[in-house]
């Protein structure tokens, strides 16, 4: 019997593809685009590890170490392993090993531990680190002036990052993770115990529409920035706050009292909202 055929391993474009702003980052000129594709590939890589639910915590830990000796062997000039992939991007856009490190950082602390209603502090620094630390990546290959990129990502990451926290209750508490902060279950006034039963108590719409104030904030924060004359190519960010702005909303509409039926995003909405940015940015 022959031996099965190894997995082909996919280009940084091919994982792109999957993604739901693909079309986004495809109409980037080809060194940015090219710079994103990668992006994209480094995080999802780091991402996979520590949503892993067959590795245990030992193993993704060393996973994500793996990753972190790479990148720094990049920035040496060295062979780069895995970190390889982001050497054109690092170079010709000047990406920071700072933030890629903190993007490690995010996806090892819920390698550490099941991240169960944190604090304030706590869950803005993971927002940080999952999302604004990519923003900063990205603002980079978007070709945008330092301090309203590193605003823009600072705003637009958190946004995003507490919409996908809002969308995802469900799906976090099956693996054992609530993100919703311990202040707005206490006014709301849940006593958390365990994921399923913040996800299922009766209150826990009051708890994620505070959430979703804080969202709020930081889409109108992003919105005000991209709504000025902004330096670089900036199609990709607009269409990320268009279509999670509409999905927050939609949520909002819908309520967070379970059972939720998880939202979905548009795809045909998001191509045409990418023909009328293009068209009008």
């Amino acid at each position: 019997m022959s031996a099965a055929a190894a997995p082909v391993a996919l280009t940084p474009a091919a994982q792109a593809a999957g993604s739901s702003f693909y079309a986004g980052m495809r109409i980037l000129p080809r060194p940015r685009r090219e710079a994103m594709y990668a992006i994209y590939a480094f995080c999802r890589a780091v991402d996979d590890i520590a949503d892993d639910q067959e590795g245990d915590r030992a193993s993704r830990a060393l996973a994500l170490e793996a990753w972190r000796h790479d990148i720094d062997a990049l920035y040496a000039g060295g062979a780069a392993g895995r970190a390889e992939l982001l050497r054109e991007a690092v170079d010709q856009f000047g990406l920071e090993r700072a933030d890629l490190h903190a993007v490690i950082d995010g996806m090892a602390m819920d390698v550490a531990e099941d991240i169960r209603w944190p604090d304030r502090a706590t869950l803005d620094l993971y927002c940080d680190r999952v999302a604004s630390a990519v923003g900063r990546l990205s603002v980079k290959a978007f070709g945008m002036d330092k301090e309203p990129g590193k605003a823009l990502a600072h705003h637009l990451g958190r946004a995003l990052q507490l919409t996908n926290i809002l969308r995802d209750i469900d799906e976090d508490a099956a693996i054992g993770r609530i993100y919703l902060p311990r202040e707005a279950l206490a006014a709301a006034g849940i006593a958390p115990e365990t994921p399923a039963q913040v996800a299922a108590h009766p209150r826990v719409d009051t708890a994620a529409r505070i959430l979703a104030a804080d969202a709020h904030h930081h889409f109108d924060a992003a919105r005000a920035l991209l709504s000025g004359r902004l330096k670089g190519h900036l199609i990709a960010p607009r269409l990320m706050e268009v279509a999670y702005a509409r999905l927050l909303r939609q949520m909002e509409r819908d309520g967070w009292a379970a059972p939720r039926t998880r939202p979905r995003t548009n795809k045909l909405r998001l191509i045409l909202s990418v023909v009328w940015l293009s068209l009008f940015q």
